[in-house]
């Protein structure tokens, strides 16, 4: 697999909400030779605005479709890898999917259980979505999914507590992260959520240590040969464990879920227990729907991650993700129709407001407000270099152990060296 940095996606400037209109895209029904067609759709918004959104976008496709139905099924984020890949190697996908791209599409396509949409993107989606954001879902100039976000990460943090604790610059360095950690401590409030109970919240931590302190040759060398020989990786170890020495955390922060209910870290920012979270983009969503009155946190701002003082890493480097959507290989030809119409504007703006999260249409784009999300944008094109999140470059079973060794070392049962062990010895089984 060839490595791919993250396509970055233009920044907008920021315009009136656009007016409601006609959905452009093709029809279903052009596409079918007669007769009923149903699809299965595999999401992972499992409550609130996002999963209407994905109902109300199935139910107003139904309906320029006559004959077409779509049987929804969401599953909780945490489950959803592990029961796709049951599904796709039993042969019995479903006809649409999310798709995280990176190994984890590579193993796809090697499977042969994708279906090639580059002949089928037309309309909209072709025209008003940057060929950049295609490309992290593109393998040998072929196009897996249809994307329909743009994720990048960083921390996700309160004003109001960084107010409180009289922290009144963003952090911007390890060191200064540090000194933030202890003003807000100062004050009673966790400084920082973490829900490593789910293993990959954690790993993105020692994500983010490997960006700063790697190359992007030495993360390009992983990512093709899975060669961690590099002093890098174990460095990354160390900054993490160093780092977690100071009691940043959550009390119980390995027990402690990412997204499920108001004791999850990001229920613990949403209500303002603890000051700040490293996540992705989709986190202002998620915070959003654990707030006691289930509204956007008023005081949510963001951060890039720190730099680390003497790393190999391009400084401003940018991780993250752009999920998307893929159609089995065995998928009606409605299942195209479906992914061109989830990239209009029109529903790509309804995303955007569902799920609090920056689209990829550029015309939709004009609707993101929030000042967060804009510097989002804003750093992720700036960046001298974008990678995927670790554990989707590298797929399911050397990203599962490399999570899994994280959340080993930060529990006391394991080390930087074993974190490298770890992930040697899933990738020798490959």
């Amino acid at each position: 697999m060839n490595r791919r940095s993250i396509g970055r996606i233009a920044v907008i400037g920021t315009t009136a909400l656009l007016a409601a209109g006609a959905l452009a895209g093709c029809s279903a029904g052009d596409s079918q030779d007669g007769g009923d067609v149903e699809l299965t759709l595999w999401h992972n918004a499992s409550t609130g605005p996002g999963k209407e959104f994905w109902e109300q976008t199935v139910a107003d496709f139904e309906a320029d479709n006559p004959g077409v139905t779509v049987d929804i099924q969401a599953i909780q984020n945490e489950d959803l890898d592990g029961k796709l890949q049951t599904a796709l190697n039993a042969g019995d996908a479903p006809d649409v999917f999310l798709q995280r791209g990176g190994g984890k599409m590579a193993a796809m396509v090697e499977a042969g259980q994708l279906k090639d949409l580059t002949d089928g993107i037309t309309g909209a989606a072709a025209e008003e979505i940057p060929d950049a954001a295609y490309s992290a879902n593109t393998l040998d100039g072929k196009v897996y999914a249809m994307p329909i976000a743009v994720l990048p990460g960083g921390l996700f943090y309160s004003q109001d507590l960084f107010d409180e604790a009289g922290i009144t610059e963003n952090p911007t360095t390890v060191d200064e992260l540090d000194d933030a950690v202890a003003k807000l401590k100062e004050t009673g409030v966790a400084p920082i959520a973490l829900g490593a109970k789910d293993a990959w919240p954690a790993a993105h931590w020692y994500y983010w240590f490997a960006l700063r302190e790697c190359s992007p040759d030495t993360l390009a060398k992983a990512a093709d040969e899975r060669d961690f020989s590099d002093e890098c990786w174990v460095r990354a170890g160390e900054d993490l464990q160093d780092f977690a020495d100071t009691e940043p955390f959550n009390q119980g922060f390995l027990t402690t879920s990412a997204q499920q209910g108001a004791g999850s870290s990001a229920g613990l920012l949403a209500n303002h227990e603890a000051a700040m979270e490293l996540m992705g983009a989709w986190n202002p969503g998620v915070i959003a729907s654990l707030t006691p009155d289930q509204q956007p946190l008023p005081d949510l701002a963001w951060f890039p991650f720190p730099e680390v003082e003497g790393g190999d890493g391009e400084p401003g480097s940018m991780m993250g993700g752009v999920d998307g959507y893929s159609c089995s290989v065995d998928a009606p030809d409605a299942c195209v129709d479906f992914l061109n119409y989830i990239g209009t504007a029109d529903v790509q703006q309804a995303y955007y407001e569902a799920f609090n999260a920056p689209p990829v249409n550029t015309v939709a784009q004009e609707a993101v407000t929030e000042p967060y999300l804009q510097q989002i944008l804003e750093a992720y094109n700036a960046a001298p270099y974008a990678s995927q999140w670790l554990d989707t470059v590298y797929g399911q079973n050397v990203g599962n152990a490399l999570n899994v060794a994280v959340v080993d070392m930060l529990a006391g049962s394991g080390s930087p060296e074993q974190i490298i062990e770890a992930v040697d010895a899933a990738a020798a089984k490959e």
